[in-house]
């Protein structure tokens, strides 16, 4: 596949993404890195700043599947992957195939339902199939889950495991508009019109080639290095130069983490329209692929400072050996 081609089609998705979503630009460009990379995104903001529409008009522009549930704390598993259902007619068991099995799929404040409920998303997002019953089904090859959370309200909230964060490729954080765009985001809604609508632009099949060209782009040896001494650096701080992050975590990156920023880093290279990867394509996605999966210790809440705030440290430190 043409890289060049790719980048253009891809911006041609954001301009579509555009014309109903106002401003989040850097939002939109980690959303299709994360498509292209076959992972899922954790979105985290203040209420109104249009994660959900965000999700739906992505769907929209690719022609996919798109379903949403709504978590809440009555919420249980099998409203999410589905149940056996019995046929009275024919004293066999049907199974009734819930939301899950589509390509996008929203989890909207997804930390308002209980860990039983956030976990039955594990396998899916990881082994890309469901089980119901003693019945292991597969999910479509285009599979993307979107979870959005609310961080200002805790009260009715539950904090999610560790170990279902460390399976998003990127949280994502959601800021406010600037004056400008909430400007045009207020003539678009005052005047009480129809929102434009995203026109399709590719298909989930088109996004599945792209995955497998993705794989193509090259990555030299010394870059394998560079993105496993970033998530080192969040571990073992002090072998990184770094002793006095030390104090401040509590638990670092997996190795998930290495491999979030080497597959990032070939899809940012095919965004740019390369078949190559340069530092700048790992390091741009750090924040996005570190935030999460940094545990902070007692002393760094204590202190107030941020997993971003370290997640930074690490980046301008780490470099790139000659």
């Amino acid at each position: 596949m043409n890289n060049q081609k790719t980048a253009e089609q891809l911006a041609a998705i954001q301009k579509e993404i555009g014309k109903v979503v106002v401003g989040q630009e850097a939002v939109v460009e980690s959303l299709l890195l994360a498509l292209l990379c076959d992972g899922h995104v954790l979105l985290e903001g203040a209420p109104g700043l249009a994660k959900s529409l965000l999700c739906s008009t992505l769907a929209a522009t690719l022609h996919a599947d798109f379903s949403r549930i709504q978590f809440t704390p009555d919420l249980l598993p099998g409203d999410i992957l589905g149940t056996p259902v019995y046929n009275q007619q024919t004293g066999e068991f049907r199974t009734h195939r819930g939301p899950i099995f589509t390509n996008i799929l929203l989890s909207d404040e997804i930390n308002r339902a209980p860990a039983k409920v956030q976990s039955a998303l594990l396998e899916a997002m990881q082994e890309r199939q469901v089980s119901i019953g003693d019945e292991s089904m597969s999910l479509p090859p285009l599979f993307m889950v979107l979870a959005t959370q609310n961080p200002i309200e805790q009260e009715g909230t539950y904090r999610l495991p560790e170990a279902q964060l460390d399976r998003f490729l990127f949280k994502l954080n959601i800021a406010y508009p600037t004056h400008t765009e909430e400007k045009e985001i207020a003539k678009r809604m005052a005047l009480n019109l129809a929102l434009p609508e995203a026109t399709p632009v590719l298909t989930p099949d088109d996004i599945l080639a792209m995955r497998a060209a993705v794989d193509e782009v090259r990555v030299e040896d010394k870059l394998y290095d560079y993105a496993v001494d970033i998530a080192e650096a969040t571990r073992d701080c002090a072998a990184q130069g770094l002793p006095q992050l030390q104090p401040l975590i509590r638990y670092g990156a997996s190795p998930r983490a290495s491999i979030a920023l080497i597959i990032a880093g070939r899809a940012r290279a095919m965004f740019a329209g390369r078949d190559y990867v340069i530092p700048d394509d790992i390091k741009n996605s750090g924040g996005d692929i570190l935030r999460h999966r940094i545990v902070l210790s007692y002393e760094a809440m204590a202190e107030q400072v941020s997993a971003d705030e370290i997640v930074k440290t690490v980046l301008d430190h780490v470099e790139v050996a000659k």
